[in-house]
């Protein structure tokens, strides 16, 4: 079944700028050049919220991992913190000096990293509400900047043509990518966190792994992409185009799967809700737009299911993490429709069983490494209580 329009949301005065679901996916919140952010409610016959604070456009729009915060960026160079309820009441950060153009809250929801036309990115606490450090190596415009799902790395994408791979902690820019024939428009991290995906105004998308610093995939299409957003297993991409087109990329196959017509006129923004059965687009035309996904729902629920498995239902595999550490998919791919020759269907088929044992095998490590990871983290967070309860026993014997 292909991806349906499902809800059609008017509201905003002026081109829709970003768009993001809340984690239970009842909220979805969007940002317009019309200065004002607007919360939707995915019931039913529900109102909406419209938030006024900013002085100018908001560019960006971010809801928090928990639900309890929005984030948005404006043209009036400050970044505002909202409480999404009736009374919308916002906190206001200042330290850029130009258009705030990105905000990204880290998976912990403790850290903000905004992107401005300053030149810099900037992290920010977000409880104590404090500007923490700046990275400030991009020499034009920075339009997005994104935390690793860990939270130990940045990317950030500017009008410099680069897009630069920071260190959270030593704050140092360890790679920067400049193969872009154009300003990168949007940029940001696959769910595994070893590769990032960029939108080009070059009308591409490209897709490269962080851990060795090289192009996986390259997808040329024929308009400026402005913003793209990775489905939650990994297995898919969405973007939106200069063209109002949306475009479903299927990542383990580098082909295009579906070309979605909705809007008139550019298509600004779009994103998947969490769980990945619904993404929302923005664009130029004032609306915002919910779609569902409709997709095998074999493609839901646990990824690290189908990592187990290596393999789905129908025999085709579900882990990019795996694909890409084969170096499968190092090839350009012209985005094309559905359709292929018998010969290539033959081809891809004996690829896929040769390929499939050693698939199965990196399937097991990265499981294994999955779980280590958790182990760790488990040790570490016992070992931090640990400490804390010898300074309290300490404390109180002083």
């Amino acid at each position: 079944e292909d991806p349906s329009l499902e809800r059609h949301f008017k509201g905003h005065r002026d081109a829709i700028t970003s768009v993001d679901f809340s984690l239970n996916k009842k909220q979805l919140a969007s940002g317009s050049m019309d200065s004002c952010l607007m919360i939707w409610s995915m019931r039913p016959q529900m109102r909406a919220y419209r938030f006024v604070g900013h002085k100018d456009a908001v560019m960006c729009v971010q809801f928090s991992p928990s639900g309890h915060l929005v984030a948005s960026g404006s043209r009036d160079k400050t970044v505002r913190l909202w409480i999404p309820n009736v009374k919308g009441e916002s906190t206001v950060f200042k330290a850029h000096t130009a258009t705030v153009r990105s905000v990204h809250f880290s998976s912990d929801g403790q850290s903000l990293v905004t992107a401005s036309d300053d030149k810099t990115v900037k992290v920010w606490t977000v409880h104590r509400q404090k500007f923490l450090f700046s990275l400030s190596q991009h020499i034009n415009w920075v339009r997005c900047a994104r935390f690793s799902p860990d939270g130990r790395l940045i990317v950030s994408a500017s009008d410099d043509k680069t897009v630069k791979l920071w260190d959270k902690t030593s704050r140092e820019c360890i790679h920067s990518f400049c193969e872009n024939g154009g300003f990168v428009n949007h940029v940001d991290f696959h769910p595994s966190g070893t590769c990032i995906a960029a939108a080009g105004a070059d009308n591409t998308v490209k897709v490269w792994d962080v851990r060795m610093n090289r192009l996986l995939q390259h997808y040329q299409g024929n308009a400026v992409v402005n913003s793209l957003s990775f489905h939650p297993s990994g297995n898919y991409l969405v973007t939106a185009s200069n063209d109002s087109t949306l475009k479903i990329l299927d990542l383990l196959e580098g082909r295009l799967l579906y070309t979605l017509h909705g809007h008139q006129g550019p298509a600004t923004c779009v994103a998947f809700s969490r769980t990945g059965d619904l993404f929302a687009s923005g664009g130029s035309d004032e609306q915002v737009m919910v779609w569902k996904t409709n997709f095998d729902a074999a493609d839901y629920g646990d990824v690290l299911k189908t990592q187990k498995s290596g393999t789905s239902m129908d025999g085709t595999h579900h882990t990019l993490q795996s694909e890409m550490d084969c170096g499968v998919h190092v090839k350009k791919t012209k985005i094309r429709d559905p359709g292929r020759s018998h010969e290539q269907q033959e081809e891809e088929i004996s690829l896929t069983n040769t390929l499939e044992h050693i698939m199965g095998q990196l399937d097991v490590l990265t499981q294994t490494v999955s779980i280590l990871e958790q182990r760790l983290t488990l040790t570490e967070d016992k070992l931090k209580e640990c400490l804390e309860n010898q300074q309290k026993i300490i404390q109180n014997k002083s």
